[in-house]
């Protein structure tokens, strides 16, 4: 067979079949009598195998020595290939990571295009300093990587890094709520947490609707920091879960706070006095108590008042003197 057929068949040009016969890989087995290139089957058939040990990424040089050395075993460069293969797909999915977030910037110029990508790297940065520094200075950025922002949140571990981050991320609306969102059910608990996080710092109804959510997570570190952040947006949703949180000692101090805030409406500090003094009744133990009586110190109301006065004759000294002490204080208020 002469080189333009089996260039043909083979799909490899007869340029490269010139090629290979100069290196030595496959050599015609002979020539007509005008001197034209004569293949054989045997030819053939090496042309074939050459083309697919080049399809795993062999060089030309392990090509010839795979089918000439008998001794190249195959198992120390086919692990050698996976290496070099993953390596360059994690490149190209960085890559690929990169561009999408730039285009959904929607730069309007190639000046913008290299702002975001000197941003992007600076978000990446070994140094907290100054991945700080570009956390501040996104709002000024004319485009906003949102994307990139919201992995930087997700990620963070220097807690003054973290607070550059979620305010940067809460001066760009609510174009990172989707991403947060998916991040409250994140497999780690750290990432759970800097979601619920940077989604309480949003001012806005859609990041309220999500912190309602997130008081069913499954996680209930997640479930307590949106009722906080929810009490002092005076969400009454959150009632439930901030009582629980004092029974519970679990940040009992600051769902107090929050209880108190979401009292200033009279109905609602009806309500939040008739779940305290509730779990009041039913709690056994002394200090769990002593939590509700602190909690019933800043809810104003007659239901926190009698309740007051009536744990103020309490079998327990310390509640009946706490009780006693916060009445004298309404009534000096």
């Amino acid at each position: 067979m002469l080189i333009g057929e089996v260039a043909r068949r083979s799909g490899v040009s007869a340029r490269m079949l010139r090629h290979y016969e100069a290196l030595g890989l496959v050599r015609p087995t002979g020539r007509t009598g005008s001197g034209y290139r004569e293949y054989a089957d045997e030819d053939i058939r090496r042309i074939f195998h050459i083309e697919s040990l080049r399809s795993l990424g062999l060089s030309l040089r392990e090509v010839r020595r795979a089918l000439d050395d008998p001794g190249f075993a195959p198992a120390a460069l086919v692990d050698d290939l996976i290496r070099q293969t993953r390596n360059r797909i994690a490149a190209e999915t960085d890559l690929l990571t990169r561009l999408r977030r730039v285009g959904a910037a929607e730069p309007a110029d190639w000046a913008e295009v290299l702002q975001i990508v000197a941003l992007l790297q600076a978000l990446r940065s070994d140094s907290a300093g100054e991945r700080q520094r570009a956390a501040l200075s996104l709002p000024r950025a004319a485009a906003m990587p949102v994307e990139a922002l919201v992995e930087a949140v997700l990620s963070e571990e220097d807690p003054n890094v973290a607070g550059a981050l979620r305010w940067a991320l809460a001066q760009s609306g609510e174009g990172g709520l989707a991403l947060l969102a998916e991040g409250l059910d994140a497999p780690t608990a750290e990432v759970r947490r800097r979601a619920v996080e940077a989604i309480a710092e949003i001012p806005s109804d859609a990041a309220t609707v999500l912190l309602r959510d997130a008081l069913a997570n499954a996680d209930l570190a997640v479930g307590r920091y949106a009722a906080l952040a929810l009490g002092a947006r005076g969400v009454a949703d959150a009632v439930p879960t901030l009582v629980d949180m004092v029974v519970e000692e679990a940040g009992d101090v600051d769902a107090a706070d929050a209880l108190s805030v979401l009292a200033g409406e009279a109905a609602l500090a009806e309500q939040i006095s008739a779940r305290l003094v509730e779990r009041l009744d039913a709690a056994a133990d002394a200090a769990t108590r002593r939590r509700l009586v602190g909690a019933l110190a800043d809810i104003p109301g007659d239901t926190a008042a009698q309740a007051l006065a009536d744990l103020s004759a309490d079998a327990d000294p310390v509640v009946a003197h706490t009780a006693a002490h916060l009445l004298r204080l309404r009534a000096a208020r």
